[in-house]
Formats: structure tokens, sequence, C-alpha cells
């Protein structure tokens, strides 16, 4: 059985495409949900984990990461084509990563629930529509029913709401905060993952095109926190009442 970890470092900052200076790793989340992988490998002893990640040379950490952590191959995508990608919207990532996946066949596809620099919160359920999988997202408990072709998962929501979800395989699972804490890699794994050989693919690897290579999304701007912003100062009770004066000119309050 196969299972496809993806994490996907690539961001960009304020649409500048240069990657000199970015600084790449394995995301809290994604690391969870590569936890989650190595754990159903101890329950079921036959999984093959396969780590998929989008970016380029220097992103090869993210990858030897994961190897140490417990992946049984690393895979990097990239291409001079992505170079002057502005932004890796969720649809582009999930276009890429499902190309992988078509390689891979994975019954399982686990994904971090979201990236640290953007944030998007949807690339797993955009590769899930992508691949035509079934999906849970925010997903911290997972049990695998390989004979019936089902995987059960619990979805920790917003409060106390939690839901228990049946999925068909094969599926998209993002993997949330409330997963197993990942496990420290072993100073003979950091060194095995060093050595490791990683598989470089191009999008003519992949069978894509690059002209249709596309972000779905631009990056209109950065807001300016700092604008319209007042500053109380004084002794506390001062400070205070200039606030509350402020609040109800503005229609906050009594």
């Amino acid at each position: 059985m196969q299972v496809l970890v993806t994490a996907v470092p690539v961001s960009r900052a304020d649409g500048d495409s240069d990657t000199g200076g970015t600084e790449y790793r394995l995301g809290a989340w994604d690391a969870r949900a590569l936890e989650a992988a190595v754990g159903l490998r101890e329950t079921h002893g036959d999984v093959t984990i396969v780590t998929a990640t989008v970016g380029p040379p220097a992103a090869d950490l993210v990858v030897r990461a994961a190897l140490a952590k417990g992946a049984d191959r690393g895979i990097r995508v990239w291409d001079d084509a992505l170079a002057e990608t502005a932004l890796f919207d969720p649809r582009l990532k999930a276009r890429l990563l499902a190309a992988v996946a078509a390689d891979v066949e994975p019954a399982l596809v686990l994904a971090g629930v979201q990236s640290g620099p953007d944030g998007f919160g949807a690339t797993g359920v955009a590769l899930a529509s992508t691949l035509s999988y079934g999906w849970a997202t925010v997903v911290t408990d997972i049990s695998l029913d390989r004979d019936a072709g089902v995987v059960s998962v619990r979805c920790d929501r917003d409060g106390p709401h939690v839901d228990l979800v049946a999925v068909d395989l094969p599926a998209v699972l993002t993997v949330g905060s409330g997963a197993s804490e990942p496990r420290h890699a072993n100073l003979g794994a950091v060194r095995a993952a060093h050595r490791a050989e990683i598989a470089v693919c191009s999008l003519d690897d992949l069978g894509l095109d690059p002209a249709a290579i596309e972000p779905s999304l631009t990056r209109a701007g950065t807001a300016d926190r700092d604008r319209d912003v007042t500053l109380f100062e004084g002794p506390p009770d001062e400070a205070v009442a200039d606030l509350a004066s402020a609040l109800r000119a503005h229609g906050v309050g009594p």
C-alpha cells in the first residue's frame, strides 16, 4: 500500500519570486501528517510512505527532514517554468501534486491541514477534487480497514464539535494540530536521509505543459496594518477613558 505525504513549502512574499533568502523546513501540520503515516505503517506493516513537495533545490531540506522522520521515498517537483510563479495557490499546488499521485498511485494521501507561509488551508481539498478522491479535513485520528477499503477518521472542529467520518479509499486526509506529536529523528536516520537520493521531477517528467501551469489567484498587495492607528498613552485610568471615548465616537458602547 502506498501512502503519499505532501508538503508544499513554496511561498512568495509580496509577489517576489526570488527564493534565495527563503528558509525551507517541514511545516508543523505536514510533520503531523507524516507521523500519522508512520503510525499506519507500524500498525499495518506493508505500507510505503512517499513524501512529495514542490520547490527549488533548497527545498531538499524539507524532503530530507521527512525521510529522517520515517518516509521511504522522497520526491521534489520543480521546473524553470515555475521559478517566476508569484503565487502558488491551492489549485496550482494540487495540479502539481496530482501529477505525482498519478505516478505513485497511493491508496491514501495525507497532507497538513494548511501550510505555514500562506495558510490557504485548501490544498488538500483541491487535491482530492483534482484526483476525484474522497476526503476529510482537520483529521486527528485515523483507523484504516484495508479489507473494506475504508478509512475511518475523527475530525476535530471548532469548540467541542467532533465528526466521526468513514471515507472510501482512495482518499485525501488533511491532518490537524490535534493529531499525534511528531517524533524526533535520531542521528542515524538524519545521516541516512542526508545520503538518500531525492527524485526531482520536472513538468515534462509529470506530463504537464508549462504553458498551462498558471496560478488561479494573484496577490493584490499587502495591507498596511499600521494605518490609522491610535496609540493610547499615559496612566491606565486615563488611557482606558480615552479608549472608551474613542469607541463611543465610533458607535460602540453606551
